[in-house]
């Protein structure tokens, strides 16, 4: 048989896109093969290649904001906000197994999780959702744990908003760190207010309205996905406990109400069209 990838081998489509080792990675763990645990294997390699693509993403729209490029970084979001509706979309492909036929293989899969999805947890520490917790989950894995240990102390996507918002002249503090709940609560404050602004005057300040709604965006659509999944689970095993010894979707209901962004969401609370006459009930100060 023709090696491909000998290097005298004209470049084709199979050997651009290393089609022979793609297809050899999908190992299944039931003997003989369940039909089905190809499927689930398929659909969680896809969701580990698109969350490589949404880093890939984030990390550019990241640089972009940086360097107060705020249109450019928008369409980056905005083709994560693609990616995502079609994770949302693909969740519902496992439920075409019936329950019986996902545990004919699912014990095979102990202790392993979906818990345990570094890129996944990448994509919520540099979104801006940080949980030391979680982080530390992953502290005996010498593969995962310097990842997510970088980007846990690298500035996240919510962090560079507020500094590009603060260079356009936006009372929008950065985080500073050793903060009492005072303090916190005043940068919070102050967040919303300018995210209020923008709102308000979003003709006047449309490229920071367009970024802001990209990232909302991305929250919602991870969030949707966190619901869709859980429902997905739910038919699958009910309230059985998760194969990686997790609550299972006791758990995950847990997880729901968690926001990247929570001062855009609390924006919308204080939004009025007299905004400009009586302004946020946040303190100024």
């Amino acid at each position: 048989m023709t090696d491909i990838y000998k290097n005298n081998a004209p470049l084709s489509y199979n050997k651009y896109l290393r089609v022979p080792d793609l297809i050899e990675l999908q190992q299944c763990l039931s003997d003989p093969a369940h039909h089905d645990e190809l499927l689930f294997i398929t659909i969680h390699q896809s969701y580990e290649l698109w969350f490589k693509q949404i880093l890939h993403e984030i990390d550019a729209a990241i640089a972009l904001i940086n360097g107060d490029r705020l249109t450019a970084a928008t369409r980056m979001m905005q083709r994560v906000v693609e990616i995502e509706k079609l994770l949302v979309n693909q969740i519902h492909i496992l439920e075409s197994m019936t329950p019986i036929s996902f545990l004919g293989f699912r014990d095979q899969l102990n202790p392993a999780s979906g818990f345990q999805s570094m890129q996944f947890r990448e994509i919520e520490f540099t979104s801006g959702q940080k949980d030391e917790n979680i982080l530390n989950e992953f502290r005996n894995d010498d593969f995962a744990y310097p990842r997510l240990r970088k980007r846990f102390a690298a500035p996240s996507l919510a962090e560079v908003l507020f500094n590009a918002l603060q260079r356009r002249g936006f009372e929008a503090p950065s985080n500073s760190g050793a903060e009492t709940a005072e303090e916190q609560k005043k940068r919070y404050g102050k967040r919303t207010r300018a995210i209020l602004e923008i709102l308000t005057h979003f003709e006047q300040y449309n490229e920071e309205f367009q970024l802001a709604e990209a990232l909302l965006e991305h929250d919602e659509y991870f969030s949707l996905w966190r619901s869709h999944h859980i429902k997905m689970v739910e038919r699958m095993v009910g309230a059985k406990r998760g194969t990686g010894g997790s609550e299972g979707i006791g758990y995950l209901r847990t997880t729901l109400e968690k926001k990247f962004f929570p001062e855009l969401w609390e924006a919308r609370t204080y939004l009025d069209v007299k905004h400009g006459e009586t302004g946020c009930p946040f303190s100024n100060k």
